[in-house]
């Protein structure tokens, strides 16, 4: 086995993960800006190493859901998009907004009026949409007009209890040609005219990851989560017993590894050189799928469960069948 030489604070680091990450069952990945970015004629652009990503956990014998907030288009359609970009993935293996929303409308007799992308419409044809009572604003994009704003306002006003579902709140979010404004701006708009708080179906709602976590069959202590948005990936899953990393793609920025009020338990990192040498001093990897013990400065450290830190190269790779993730400490 090859010896390791590290600094203290790597190894202390190391020696932690490992025991703060015995028992991962379940992996929970956000897509967009940690899959893909969206845009574009061919509707995004993987990101680099994502697709390996996505069949080396579940090569490893984690189990794995995708929770995304994505309301531009059916859950179907979103799949069938991500499958022709090459990524291994199912409907039924993804938790998304829209579906939560129409068993909640259902359940609760609400006749919504939508404000949601002409793409994400199909989604709600069972439902009666006459004499709303309630307003469900989804990422409408370019249905984002005065115009329509002010419809959804108007409803919104005339009703004795305003009802405002929103599929997420998200602040912005990254598409191939750059920052786009998400839901949660507008959402805002509506909850300040009409003085009233929206029910968020999405992430960051305790609900929505308690979905993802029912699907696994695994305990919020049981899984990570894996996300671009510090507020809504990272605190979301907290809030709900969660670990979670916060990737560097995406809408991440680095003001965010300050936030004042949500800290994520880890930052796979972008490669900060192209040298093949292994650098503890600057890297720590997150490996996938073996058991085994690593050597570092001469001690030995064992990870009892699928998840354990170990001295990697600058450029995400693979060794054996584990994943190597490039994670900042």
């Amino acid at each position: 086995m090859r010896r390791l030489h590290a600094p203290g604070r790597a190894v202390h680091a190391m020696a932690e993960w490992a025991r703060q990450h015995a028992g991962i069952k379940g992996v929970v990945l956000d897509i967009s800006g940690v899959l893909y970015d969206g845009g574009g004629d061919g509707g995004g652009v993987p990101i680099p190493g994502s697709r390996e990503a996505v069949e080396k956990i579940k090569a490893s014998g984690l189990k794995l859901r995708f929770c995304t907030n994505e309301t531009q288009a059916t859950r179907g359609k979103f799949v069938e998009k991500l499958q022709r970009l090459g990524f291994n993935i199912s409907v039924n293996e993804v938790t998304a907004p829209a579906p939560a929303a129409c068993r909640i409308l259902k359940e609760r007799n609400l006749r919504p009026h939508l404000l949601v992308h002409d793409d994400l419409v199909p989604e709600f044809d069972q439902l009666d949409k006459a004499n709303p009572n309630c307003v469900v604003i989804g990422d409408a994009a370019d249905n984002f007009s005065y115009k329509n704003l002010s419809e959804a306002f108007r409803v919104l006003i005339g009703l004795e209890n305003p009802i405002l579902i929103s599929l997420g709140r998200g602040r912005y979010y990254k598409e191939t040609d750059g920052l786009k404004l998400d839901v949660g701006v507008y959402m805002k708009a509506l909850e300040y005219a009409c003085d009233v708080q929206a029910e968020v179906v999405g992430k960051p709602a305790k609900m929505f990851f308690q979905s993802a976590l029912a699907e696994m069959e695994v305990e919020p202590q049981q899984a990570i989560m894996i996300g671009d948005d510090i507020v809504n990936d990272v605190g979301g899953a907290q809030q709900c017993g969660m670990r979670a990393l916060q990737v560097r793609t995406g809408k991440y920025r680095p003001c965010d590894e300050q936030h004042p009020e949500v800290k994520a338990d880890g930052q796979p990192s972008r490669p900060l050189c192209t040298s093949g040498n292994f650098l503890i001093q600057e890297h720590v990897f997150l490996r996938i799928g073996l058991k085994e013990e690593i050597i570092c400065g001469g001690f030995p450290t064992t990870c009892a469960c699928k998840l354990q830190f170990v001295k990697g190269p600058c450029t995400p790779r693979y060794r054996g069948d584990s994943l190597l993730m490039p994670v900042v400490v």
